[in-house]
């Protein structure tokens, strides 16, 4: 049985939490705000989840997700972590996180920048280019004509294979983009960027469509830089 920890439990935190516990998995949550305020979150999710502190979430992990906002990445325990496939959904929100050089220039990515803060960590980026509703639904067993894939991009080949692993116990197959730098093919604002999962006609928030390798994959091919939109 993997421990998935969890730094980080908003909309996408809660629903890989929720899917890795049926997907037979148990599950340590974090959040900025303490152990404490995830009370609620714990009790609905049942007795194979709990709350913890970040540092603490890092090191029960078999296996570590972290949906943060872009701007708090440099809060996230790098000690805890040294060693481990660490799953990254971040995308890049200006409105948000504020204007990061980096980021405006194209001269890296954001799963790059949480590379490059956890340098002995192997960083998947996955889960950051569908809505978290989406993901909750879409979810299919193995074979399942409507199964859904979900993109990863990463430079560990081995680590990119622990997240396909965990992405099929959820119920997803998965489209590996390439290495962490070919990461904004997916990011937000891309044609590969929550669309292939809804009708556009009906907005993001619209009810969930299959979106298999396939489609993902053509999606990928139309990603064009910010520059270049």
């Amino acid at each position: 049985m993997t421990t998935i920890g969890l730094i980080g439990s908003g909309n996408i935190g809660s629903t890989v939490a929720r899917l890795a516990l049926a997907g037979g998995h148990d599950v340590v949550l974090s959040n900025s705000r303490g152990p404490e305020t995830l009370a609620g979150l714990v009790a609905d999710l049942g007795p194979r989840a709990r709350a913890a502190t970040a540092a603490e979430a890092a090191r029960a992990g078999d296996l570590v997700v972290v949906t943060v906002p872009l701007k708090n990445y440099l809060d996230v325990p790098v000690e805890p972590l040294r060693g481990k496939v660490v799953i990254d959904t971040n995308n890049y929100y200006p409105d948000r996180d504020g204007h990061i050089d980096s980021l405006d220039q194209e001269s890296t990515t954001t799963s790059e920048l949480l590379q490059a803060h956890l340098p002995e960590s192997h960083v998947v980026k996955a889960f950051n280019n569908i809505f978290f509703q989406h993901l909750a639904t879409l979810a299919r067993p193995a074979g399942d004509p409507e199964r859904s894939a979900l993109v990863i991009a990463g430079d560990d080949p081995a680590a990119k294979k622990t997240v396909t692993e965990f992405l099929d116990s959820i119920g997803y197959d998965t489209l590996d983009a390439g290495p962490l730098a070919e990461g904004w093919r997916f990011q937000r604002d891309t044609a590969a960027y929550v669309t292939p999962y809804v009708d556009p006609a009906e907005g993001f928030s619209g009810p969930a469509h299959p979106a298999a390798a396939d489609t993902l994959k053509e999606s990928l091919s139309r990603a064009e830089r910010y520059r270049d939109m």
